[in-house]
């Protein structure tokens, strides 16, 4: 991480209301809960194609850009990119927050670099910066049941069950990405891996 330089969040979805409530879109509901918790409002921002909402974690901490791509998912890369260029943005600052079918629900992960796993965001964000070096926060949602496609999976609303945990678990992968910002990944794996 680069001492002084803001932090990019960014939260993978897809626009519109239709997908509100998708797994794949839990990233846009992780980022929503940060605006909240640093007095951040989302809005259209003149440079990218993406909402945008700005504020400080905790009295003095460092700045959060957080980023709600607009292009839908698999073009999620230039905005990022017009972003982290326009308020200078090193890629060891940029964090991914994505749905992750590798991960079992209810468990959250972090990493930094490493392949997409088929993520066509994380895809989008590789090619476009040029670099994997970005830290990622792997919500879970675990495969499929049976043989439903994967990409239908994704695009498909969460399951009642899963819904009533759900807002823990985007309150505590908002921890994970509060945890990666002030203290590193390694730090945020050792404290959240484990539970």
């Amino acid at each position: 991480m680069t001492e002084d330089a803001p932090w990019l969040v960014v939260g993978l979805g897809n626009p519109g209301r239709e997908y509100a409530g998708n797994r794949h879109n839990v990233g846009f509901m992780v980022a929503e809960l940060l605006a909240s918790r640093v007095g951040g409002k989302f809005g259209r921002h003149k440079r990218a194609v993406a909402e945008v909402a700005e504020g400080r974690l905790g009295f003095g901490g460092p700045k959060l850009i957080l980023v709600k791509p607009l292009t839908f998912m698999n073009l999620s890369g230039a905005p990022v990119v017009a972003l982290a260029q326009f308020f200078k943005v090193p890629v060891d600052n940029i964090v991914a927050v994505h749905d992750e079918l590798d991960v079992p629900y209810g468990q959250v992960r972090v990493k930094r670099g490493g392949g997409e796993g088929g993520h066509n965001g994380l895809r989008s964000m590789s090619k476009s910066l040029g670099s994997k070096e970005y830290a990622r926060v792997r919500f879970g949602i675990g495969r499929p049941p049976g043989r439903q496609d994967p990409a239908d999976y994704v695009l498909s609303d969460f399951a009642g069950a899963e819904r009533k945990e759900l807002e823990f678990l985007v309150d505590r992968a908002a921890d994970v990405v509060e945890a990666v910002v002030l203290e590193g990944v390694e730090w945020a794996q050792n404290k959240y891996h484990g539970s």
